[in-house]
């Protein structure tokens, strides 16, 4: 397994978010998790990266185990890791092109050449070229998601992780993202882990779903397998049935 959680607890006070999560993500698939608003997938989302570090529990990206790295391993470890925020996160500041080539200018080895020729190649795979000198109001809502993938790609990363890539979005801009996810994956080779409440884009981007509830892991399977399900719970959200919800343990 490329990505692996094992029985990860996190609390925040009195709040407990994460009780026992364990996932396993298998290099070079798409998995998506799904779950209500405040069920935590952020939180779990934050651990992969190392943002947050279990209160219990183990997790492991490509071989290392984020609790135990040293800071300098840490940075190294995120380098293979590109992180696609729920609202995109870009600086108002800055210009698309100095967004997306932000991460390159930190690590010190590339030229200004070279970060200009990535950054151009970048917007061009996610279909924002000509727009580098712009800015982020300039932007449709649609546009800023595709900046934050392209400054999410331009560090070549090995995983891609993408908080609610679609929340906010009408239909067909959705679909637009969805694909953009999907192309990702093929032309890109990445392994993909992509948080969401949206079922539409959950199948069509998904080799494998998996759902987290009451802080743990609910379901994990294929699309198929998500749709033939008989968990109440799961069930219940994936179809919009509140009453199932109610009535399931």
């Amino acid at each position: 397994m490329s990505i692996q959680m094992n029985e990860v607890y996190k609390a925040f006070g009195d709040v407990r978010v994460l009780e026992g999560f364990s996932l396993e993500v298998e290099e070079g698939e798409t998995l998506v998790v799904l779950g209500r608003s405040g069920s935590g997938k952020s939180v779990m989302l934050k651990h992969i990266v190392g943002l947050l570090l279990p209160d219990k529990g183990n997790v492991w990206v490509d071989g290392q185990q984020i609790s135990n790295l040293p800071t300098k391993e840490l940075y190294l470890l995120r380098r293979k890791v590109g992180y696609v925020f729920q609202f995109a996160a870009l600086f108002d500041s800055m210009s698309v092109a100095e967004n997306v080539g932000m991460g390159l200018e930190r690590m010190k080895e590339f030229s200004r050449e070279e970060i200009r020729d990535r950054v151009e190649e970048c917007l061009t795979l996610v279909g924002l070229e000509g727009l580098s000198d712009r800015f982020p109001a300039e932007l449709s809502g649609g546009q800023k998601k595709r900046a934050g993938i392209a400054r999410a790609i331009a560090i070549r990363p090995k995983y891609l992780l993408y908080d609610e890539p679609t929340t906010g979005l009408d239909p067909l801009t959705k679909a637009v993202i969805d694909r953009l996810i999907l192309r990702m994956n093929r032309e890109l080779g990445v392994t993909g882990v992509v948080i969401t409440h949206d079922m539409e884009s959950a199948y069509r981007v998904g080799d494998r779903i998996a759902m987290l509830y009451g802080g743990r892991r609910r379901f994990l399977g294929t699309p198929d397998e998500l749709r033939s399900t008989t968990d109440g719970v799961v069930k219940g959200f994936v179809e919009g049935r509140p009453e199932l919800l109610e009535n399931a343990s």
